[in-house]
């Protein structure tokens, strides 16, 4: 009897027990979907944040302030000790960035073929109106100027950019993104050029319309109407502080710049040289970063979900191929009445073991990526394959399957052959 013959009559054997195999291969298919399946959404995740935080530029960095620890400002002047010997101004924690420190750092901040942008957010959940026209509550209003879009990444479709006139008038212009543009003005959103718009009870002529940046649900950067800092003024729910950001020619010199910026910063706030720092230096990349970080207690969560239930898999493995033993009984005797070797029993039971937990295998990681994908199609992401954890899945199968078919195998052919052929 050849390896081969154990290996057919193992299949034929898997093939003729439909149910037992069914449910033992569901058990092991959901525990690998599991462990595949949140994988793959992870994976989806990751590029949308890297994606989202590119668009910045991987050689630029904002500023802004620090807020509190318990979210505000708590009005005293106590002087705390800080671990690096500087201290801290408690006064100054959630003291937002004013207009005249955002526009000292920008004059002051001569950094070689840097640009400096000064922004504010404004309110969001806008419903922007042209004519009878208008768009979902999900518009986000940014007050900049004329070096916002260089410095976030935006560029110009149609129309032109905010200038310096715009911003020291505050008239009512905005630049409009592509989103926007399109559910106010269909297959053809350039036509929103000229075109005075509505933000609530407020009037704003379009001037200039955004390239698409490709909105992803963690970040919806296309839909933005953006305006000059000084005009979002008018909406008393925009963020009181304004701020930075700051771009450099070359990546190689971001360390530097970052330095420079703070020490610049540094002089606009007033600080002393022993009191530590009361704003934040924000990189798109360590940005980035943190958010993948916390992604990553989310991947062991998932390969703690799937061990535990591979391991549920390999006990409930091992009891249908003992219970597969003790049915068989006269069977194992016969094929070794014929000339079959305890080798030939141990791998035939071994096979189906093998067998059962590779199909698990299968399933399992068809069906995790095709729920894993979802994601990527909820976050406008391309389609993710791990296949590293694809072949990780294998593995762990694989070993369930030996370790679950071992005792049987070796049971099985432990038994007497005679005392076999008499077992009813």
């Amino acid at each position: 009897m050849t390896t081969t013959d154990s290996l057919v009559l193992a299949w034929r054997t898997v093939r003729s027990n439909k149910l037992r195999t069914g449910l033992t291969v569901a058990i092991i298919a959901l525990g690998i979907m599991a462990l595949i399946g949140i994988i793959t959404a992870i994976g989806a995740m990751e590029q949308s944040l890297k994606e989202s935080f590119s668009s910045m530029g991987a050689n630029a960095f904002n500023i802004r302030y620090k807020e509190s620890r318990n979210g505000f400002n708590n009005g005293n002047d106590d002087i705390k000790k800080k671990r690096r010997g500087l201290r801290e101004k408690k006064s100054n924690l959630g003291k937002p960035i004013r207009e005249e420190e955002a526009e000292l750092f920008k004059t002051n901040f001569n950094f070689p073929d840097a640009v400096v942008a000064v922004y504010r957010r404004g309110p969001g959940a806008q419903e922007i109106h042209y004519e009878e026209k208008k768009t979902n509550p999900q518009i986000t209003l940014w007050g900049g100027d004329e070096n916002y879009l260089v410095v976030n990444g935006y560029s110009i479709e149609q129309g032109r950019n905010l200038n310096s006139l715009d911003v020291t008038s505050g008239r009512a212009v905005c630049l409009m993104g592509s989103n926007v543009a399109t559910k106010l003005f269909g297959d053809r959103p350039e036509k929103c050029i000229d075109k005075v718009i509505r933000v609530g009870s407020l009037p704003y002529r379009v001037v200039g319309l955004l390239k698409s940046k490709g909105s992803s649900a963690m970040m919806r950067q296309d839909d933005v109407l953006l305006t000059s800092y000084t005009n979002v003024r008018n909406f008393q729910n925009s963020n009181p502080s304004y701020m930075l950001g700051v771009m450099v020619g070359n990546v190689a010199h971001l360390d530097v710049a970052t330095e420079e910026a703070t020490s610049v910063f540094r002089a606009v706030r007033k600080l002393e040289p022993t009191e530590d720092i009361n704003f934040v230096i924000e990189r798109s990349d360590k940005f980035a970063e943190m958010f993948i970080g916390f992604l990553g207690s989310i991947t062991g969560a998932a390969i703690a979900i799937g061990g535990i239930t591979l391991i549920g898999s390999a006990i409930c493995l091992m009891n249908i191929m003992l219970v597969s033993v003790n049915e068989r009984t006269k069977e194992v005797g016969l094929v070794k009445a014929i000339g079959g070797k305890n080798r030939n029993v141990r791998q035939q039971f071994l096979f189906e073991s093998l067998i059962i937990s590779t199909l698990g295998a299968v399933f399992g990681i068809a069906s995790g990526l095709l729920v894993g994908n979802i994601a990527t199609i909820l976050l406008k992401t391309s389609f993710v394959i791990p296949w590293l954890w694809i072949f990780i899945g294998i593995l762990l199968c694989s070993a369930v399957g030996l370790l679950a078919g071992i005792y049987p195998a070796l049971k099985a052919a432990r038994l007497n052959p005679i005392v076999a052929l008499r077992y009813e």
